[in-house]
């Protein structure tokens, strides 16, 4: 294949664009911002399931005080009515005994009742507490991830904008270029990653091998506008005054 030698040189533009281009899908796909994302939003589900855990444990707790509370009603008015009992004067001495032992018996029930439901107090203002400290550290995780987002949104408009630039410069090269050469590079750059590179001292500039002395020779006889790839990466070789031909 035959091309021009300074159409051969615009082979190493295309192909320091592509590189970056690769650099560019390469960063997205591999942005470590997605990964502090990943754990931001680990540590954001987890502080919810806490909050939710705590949330159930003050609504058990609330259940438990209001069983409590009508509990200590339900004695409370049994009290009033035996006392009542008691001051009508209606009742035997027998009957007056009874009424007199159940009325300590509902106190001490009663008694009982209070304590339960003040260490169920005691255990909502704690659970409470955990409640607000769970808030927190949700608020902080959600502002994390936040922050996260955030970051990675700006990277990647950063990515997008690398993007567009260098594809505007690929479209305006690739113009400029003969098809067959082109789709000769098109088929190194697929197969072997680098589609063109410098040889640079006598060295590939995409394998960054050294050529060896008859690869050397076989260069340097050469007509100027033969289009030469490498033997070792099958890369474009584009030589320039800096070869060392």
């Amino acid at each position: 294949m035959k091309a021009e030698p300074a159409v051969q040189r615009r082979l190493l533009d295309l192909a320091e664009v592509d590189a970056e281009l690769g650099r560019v899908e390469h960063r997205r796909r591999n942005l470590p911002e997605q990964a502090e994302i990943t754990e931001a939003e680990k540590a954001v589900r987890e502080k919810k399931d806490a909050q939710v855990a705590i949330q159930t444990s003050l609504g058990d707790l609330d259940r438990d005080a209001k069983r409590q509370e009508k509990d200590i009603e339900g004695v409370r008015a049994r009290e009033e009515r035996d006392r009542k009992l008691m001051e009508s004067g209606s009742v035997s001495a027998k009957q007056l005994t009874d009424v007199e032992h159940e009325l300590a018996t509902l106190q001490r029930r009663q008694n009982a009742l209070e304590d339960d439901l003040l260490e169920l107090m005691e255990q909502r203002e704690a659970v409470e507490a955990n409640a607000q400290h769970a808030q927190t550290e949700l608020d902080a995780a959600e502002q994390a991830l936040a922050e996260a987002q955030r970051r990675r949104d700006s990277v990647l408009a950063d990515l997008d904008s690398t993007e567009s630039r260098r594809l505007a410069e690929r479209k305006e090269i690739v113009e400029q270029l003969p098809a067959d050469l082109l789709d000769y590079y098109e088929r190194q750059r697929k197969n072997k990653s680098i589609g063109a590179a410098l040889l640079r001292s006598r060295r590939c500039g995409a394998c960054r091998l050294e050529l060896d002395r008859s690869a050397i020779a076989r260069i340097a006889a050469a007509p100027a506008d033969e289009v030469l790839d490498c033997e070792e990466c099958g890369a474009i070789l584009v030589r320039t005054p800096e070869s060392g031909l």
